[in-house]
């Protein structure tokens, strides 16, 4: 794995060596003094495939503009303050055209990134190229680090760190929710061929392994190639297998399309316990026929989290509330997430000496903060030391008595200070 994923990073260096690495661009970057400018940049899947992750962006920034009243003070002086923000319409390709307008045209001071590795990865990346320096999150930290060629042991990145949980804690989410309900432990895997999916499916880090010392028995039909219409072939292999456990890191369309299949070829487990494509009330309410009803899998932010914004003081509870209250909408996991970027960002900002890459760098380095999704520090080799971990849970989408999904937290073994509010159920089809 590790050559592998070392050969891909010499492959962007080397296109990146002729067409985006620009030292005469990089060497004109405006100089600042104070009563200047700090912009920070900020990509997402706006529109698009993986829009559900996104739909609270909008309130995110508004809310941190308000906040910020246009200005910053930092350690090297006031400044205005102004976020550029991008849509990537969940393209990886125009995800890194987005990064490239932010830091050749508009020259972002630092850049921020969220929502997948199809978007954090793309937009990384660049950002390493180029000297600029990137906050991520939203994304598992394997898929991030090691499909970005980050070496085991070493601090492969110098301008961009991330804050997530990994795999094996959402193994630990899953194992706790499985072992829930009697099943047979045989799993059905629907990973798909991106970097999710293969950093899901690796035979030495990712699931396979987990699952075979947990006692489970995988059923592997192999990669597929994202928006899918037909998984019947999936679907005839995990019926021969006997499964009764079906996890997965899929689109919400492809999940859509197998779920509604399944229904029609009479394949029905006791669990769909799947990442990324079950994330939003309105998401899971778009599946045909009430399949999203008991959808399982992680809870990785919500009012059930006790923790603080360092940046406006509010509770978990109460930015739910003022989400639901501006929009008329329940609230959404990633709005956490995006709101901890700006966290993260506006406290290294204020904490950075001097307004160029290596300071700003610096800071970021040294953050040690409690935000509205946990504690970010950065620098642990244990880990990564570009990554920060922060923690999840395990819920399931159960539907009220006024008709609506409502995501629960099932399952906190793994973070235990995250207070559970239901109890788990088998998958309604």
């Amino acid at each position: 794995m590790t050559k592998l994923h070392m050969n891909r990073r010499q492959l962007i260096k080397a296109t990146a060596a002729t067409t985006l690495f620009a030292p005469s661009i990089l060497s004109a970057r405006r100089a600042h003094a104070a009563g200047g400018t700090l912009r920070v940049g900020y990509i997402s899947p706006r529109s698009g495939a993986l829009s559900q992750i996104s739909e609270s962006d909008g309130f995110v920034i508004d809310a941190i503009r308000s906040a910020m009243g246009g200005k910053i003070d930092t350690a090297a002086g006031s400044f205005d303050f102004e976020i550029i923000d991008k849509d990537t319409q969940s393209d990886p390709n125009r995800a890194g055209d987005m990064a490239s307008d932010l830091i050749y045209q508009d020259e972002v001071d630092l850049m921020l990134v969220g929502s997948t590795p199809d978007t954090t990865n793309p937009v990384a990346d660049l950002c390493e190229l180029n000297g600029v320096p990137c906050i991520s999150n939203a994304t598992p930290w394997q898929s991030w680090y090691f499909g970005r060629g980050g070496v085991p042991g070493e601090k492969t990145f110098t301008y961009t760190n991330h804050f997530f949980w990994g795999s094996e804690d959402l193994l630990e989410v899953y194992f706790g929710l499985w072992n829930g309900l009697e099943t047979n432990k045989v799993v059905g895997a629907l990973w798909p061929n991106d970097p999710d999916g293969i950093a899901f499916a690796d035979a030495e880090l990712g699931f396979p392994p987990a699952l075979k010392d947990a006692g489970f028995t995988l059923v592997d039909p192999g990669r597929y190639q994202n928006l899918k219409d037909d998984f019947s072939a999936e679907i005839n292999a995990f019926k021969r297998a006997g499964v009764e456990i079906v996890t997965g890191v899929m689109l919400p369309p492809d999940l859509a399309t197998f779920m509604a299949q399944s229904k029609q070829m009479g394949f029905t487990p006791k669990f769909v316990t799947v990442a990324k494509a079950a994330l939003t009330p309105k998401g899971v309410a778009s599946f045909p026929d009430g399949l999203g009803a008991n959808l399982s899998g992680e809870y990785y932010w919500g009012p059930q989290f006790p923790y603080t914004s360092s940046l406006t003081g509010q509770t978990t509870e109460e930015l739910c509330a003022a989400y639901a209250e501006a929009t008329g909408n329940q609230w959404l996991q990633g709005t956490g997430y995006v709101h901890s970027l700006f966290e993260a960002a506006i406290d290294t900002l204020k904490r950075t000496t001097e307004v160029n890459a290596e300071a700003i760098v610096e800071a970021m380095n040294a953050t040690d903060l409690d935000t509205c999704v946990g504690h970010v520090k950065w620098g642990d080799f244990a880990v990564a030391p570009n990554v920060a971990k922060t923690p999840v849970a395990g819920g399931q989408w159960q539907l009220t008595e006024a008709g609506e999904y409502e995501l629960v937290c099932t399952f906190n073994d793994v973070a235990p200070e995250i207070a559970t509010n239901g109890t788990l159920q088998e998958k309604v089809w």
